[in-house]
């Protein structure tokens, strides 16, 4: 589906079902947010499983990604005013947002700004603040191929660098390495300038009104899983999963158990 947002086009994936656009609010609405130098593919199993089972998903590629027109947004903040710029031109009033990573903290920002426009958030492998290193940040600007394997290096479990993908036959580094090299030149360092920028305080998330659920890997190494459990303490009622065995890429390393924590949370 193509959606106008903000004058420009984008393209948003609804879970492989066909959605009306007059059709859409007809449903509890799930709007799920990719992370850096990705598009609205990392979320193939758990879209599709969303939008056959009574919700109208919204899988949109940020602008300046995948298929979007448009320059990447430079502040998690602008990328927040763009998702609810989406739900306007969609006709929502009120969605449930799920992030990872860079999109973790968009949904964050969401939540905390636009308090009547989220009916439940869930952070996928998430962080505040969301620090980059200098050295990645350098790599994503002068040397892409090398912030390419800097990621895939640091976003897997030790059994998701030697194989361990549940799907049989399907290299998860490969296919990340694929994903992210079919971006636009220039979106990864705009991407991981953005959340290396990011200032928002933790304490500034007490006034959080709807339901909110951290997923983290037990052994994440882009977004520690403790700085995932201090959130904990600044957000009143948040409930916290821990996938162990995971790294950062939660989706594609453990798609049942990310899926089965969504599913839980959004049902609750």
């Amino acid at each position: 589906m193509e959606i106008n947002v903000s004058g420009q086009p984008a393209y948003v994936y609804t879970g492989g079902k066909k959605l009306a656009r007059e059709a859409i609010a007809q449903q509890p609405v799930v709007v799920f947010i990719h992370g850096a130098q990705q598009d609205h593919s990392c979320w193939g199993l758990q879209s599709r499983w969303f939008a056959h089972h009574g919700y109208s998903v919204l899988v949109p590629d940020l602008p300046g990604h995948g298929r979007s027109d448009g320059e990447a947004l430079p502040s998690i903040e602008a990328l927040a005013e763009w998702i609810v710029a989406l739900l306007d031109a969609a006709g929502v009033e009120k969605a449930i947002v799920i992030g990872h990573s860079m999109g973790s903290l968009v949904a964050l920002e969401v939540a905390t700004r636009f308090l009547g426009r989220v009916a439940k958030a869930a952070l996928i492998g998430t962080s505040l603040p969301m620090p980059v290193s200098q050295a990645l940040l350098d790599a994503t600007r002068d040397d892409e191929p090398k912030a390419v394997a800097m990621i895939n290096a640091f976003s897997y479990s030790a059994s998701g660098q030697i194989g361990g993908n549940t799907v049989p036959g399907l290299w998860l580094l490969g296919m990340n390495q694929r994903l992210m090299e079919r971006q636009k030149k220039g979106v990864f360092h705009v991407d991981m300038t953005a959340c290396n920028a990011y200032a928002r305080s933790p304490e500034s998330l007490a006034g959080i009104a709807a339901p909110l659920l951290i997923i983290a890997g037990s052994q994440d190494r882009m977004t520690s899983p403790k700085a995932a459990k201090a959130l904990l303490g600044f957000i009143p009622g948040a409930r916290l999963v821990s996938i162990e065995g995971s790294g950062h890429a939660l989706m594609a390393e453990r798609p049942d158990a990310v899926l089965d924590a969504l599913r839980a949370f959004v049902a609750s």
